[in-house]
């Protein structure tokens, strides 16, 4: 590979050292070239084919597979399994019919995927995007999106809500829960809009989010689903000005996607017809009820005419279940994995350390070239605190890092994100604004600087480690500060299989949901 020979020649630079391994490589953003091995960054060109790769060990795979066909090789075709064998991720890449699962198999996949659905007729989960009878257009901008195959929750949940069931849908932080609502919305409008050659798009589905930077990446991702059919969006939030999204809307549009402050300040000043929305999505429902987001939620509803309800959660409680029965009849209840606990993707590690201590062993970390797995995410309580440690990070370690919390401006966070994506700064420390649905795909690892108020909150947190079953490291520093969570804190580290600090164990506020002389695991890091 020709960049590669160049990179090689130089090793004092560690910029342009080429990377060994796959994982070494990051995420491919939205257009930039693909490895034709594993479909990671293509950062090189191999001077032997001018296809993309992403490693060295990419390009041996490559080599060998050329020499051992005359054929030219990109990405090798998946075998077809029979019927009888158990696993059924197989990519389908014909656009024949698919036979539809039996009912010992629907039951059988359910359960190796931990599928748990409560409701009647439900459909199987599907196999392959390519089954759900999509537009065909949609089904090429899945493939440009980066989605090879449904990941569990959208195996259930796309065609439960093709089939216009409403749902309550809990699953892991970073199972693909935004792609299984905005597949069947981006389909049934472009479908609708077609069919009725219309020009002048009325607003067919609405999507509401507890917090502006979620808003943002549902509405990019809307449009990448949509690009090049019947459908447009428009984004609704605070920050911008409301005339130009009044505009927006007025020149008409599919799906509107907005927070339910400024949805509520928008329909209270201008008269929006909303009597056509057929689906409604309330993404992250648990912390829209912890922010008080109830009321306006319910005001929304109440404007619509009996829409189609998907609510979206990676953390179910009670209260949550009452208000689907409220803006539902029938609920079809989808919970993929294990409710409340941390994605299972991500390997906790919690570090006692007192508050005076906590600055430096965070420095420690970022410096250490076993424990530093950039980039990362470091999440703090406050905005002051996110302000003050990055230009400590920075000062001490050399690192880049910037903060970014709910007092900056929304061209600075969209900047900071967008930095932060492609790889120009190494470390973000944030509140809790970034805890929630924030789709960070390069992230390896979250240190948690502060612990946060609540279980969920930390269970949000630790997710951001993790997008689509990637593995990924969670620190956590914890002290007696934090002693009204150590019962469940402890629950969910042993639920993960992580160790357990001794003083943790052992602390008079962790008693009854750990005994400190059994299942124990030695630490074997060495901070």
């Amino acid at each position: 590979m020709e960049s590669c020979v160049a990179a090689e020649n130089d090793i004092n630079a560690p910029d342009d050292d080429v990377k060994e391994r796959c994982w070494d490589q990051r995420e491919a953003l939205p257009g930039e070239p693909r490895c034709v091995i594993c479909g990671r960054y293509g950062e090189y060109i191999c001077n032997e084919t001018d296809d993309d790769i992403c490693s060295l060990e990419c390009k041996g795979i490559l080599l060998s597979r050329l020499a051992k066909s005359p054929q030219p090789t990109a990405r090798p075709c998946p075998v077809k399994l029979t019927a009888t064998d158990e696993c059924y991720y197989v990519r389908d890449n014909d656009k024949s019919e698919v036979n539809p699962l039996t009912t010992d198999q629907t039951e059988l996949l359910r359960r190796k995927l931990d599928i748990l659905v409560k409701g009647d007729t439900t459909p199987s989960p599907i196999l392959s995007f390519a089954s759900c009878k999509l537009p065909q257009k949609l089904l090429e901008n899945i493939e440009v999106a980066g989605y090879e195959m449904p990941t569990p929750v959208q195996m259930q949940a796309i065609p439960a809500a093709l089939a216009r069931q409403s749902l309550l849908v809990s699953a892991e932080t970073g199972s693909g829960k935004t792609g299984s609502f905005l597949i069947p919305i981006v389909s049934l409008c472009a479908k609708v809009n077609e069919e009725h050659f219309q020009n002048q798009q009325q607003p067919l589905a609405m999507v509401l989010t507890p917090t502006r930077e979620l808003c943002i990446q549902v509405e990019d991702q809307a449009k990448v689903l949509g690009k090049g059919l019947a459908f447009k969006t428009a984004l609704v939030v605070g920050g911008d000005a409301m005339a130009g999204q009044l505009h927006r809307i007025q020149q008409g549009v599919s799906l509107i996607v907005g927070t339910p402050g400024r949805l509520i300040d928008l329909l209270a000043k201008h008269e929006i017809e909303l009597d056509t929305i057929s689906i409604l999505v309330l993404d992250e429902v648990d912390c829209m009820l912890q922010r008080g987001f109830r009321e306006q939620v319910m005001q929304i509803f109440t404007a619509l005419s009996q829409p189609q309800v998907l609510m979206y959660s990676a953390t179910i409680s009670k209260e949550v279940e009452r208000m689907a029965s409220a803006m539902a009849k029938k609920v079809t209840v989808i919970s993929v994995g294990k409710p409340n606990k941390p994605n299972q993707a991500v390997k906790q590690l919690a570090i006692w350390v007192d508050s005076k201590r906590k600055k430096q062993k965070l420095f420690d970390i970022l410096m250490s070239k076993q424990h530093y797995k950039p980039p990362v995410i470091v999440f703090v309580g406050s905005r002051l605190g996110a302000d003050l440690l990055s230009e400590a990070i920075t000062v001490s370690t050399g690192l880049k890092a910037l903060s970014i919390h709910g007092e900056k401006s929304m061209k600075d966070r969209r900047e900071i994100v967008r930095s932060f994506l492609i790889g120009e700064i190494p470390v973000i420390v944030a509140t809790g604004v970034l805890g929630r649905g924030i789709d960070l795909l390069t992230v390896k690892q979250v240190i948690v600087f502060d612990m946060p108020n609540s279980i969920k909150e930390y269970v949000h947190q630790v997710g951001r480690a993790s997008r689509m079953g990637e593995e990924g490291t969670a620190i956590v520093f914890v002290n007696e500060e934090n002693k009204k969570l150590f019962p469940e804190l402890v629950e969910a580290l042993k639920t993960s299989g992580a160790a357990i600090p001794r003083e943790l164990a052992n602390s008079r506020y962790s008693v009854g949901s750990f005994s400190a002389g059994r299942g124990q695991k030695k630490r074997k890091h060495g901070f």
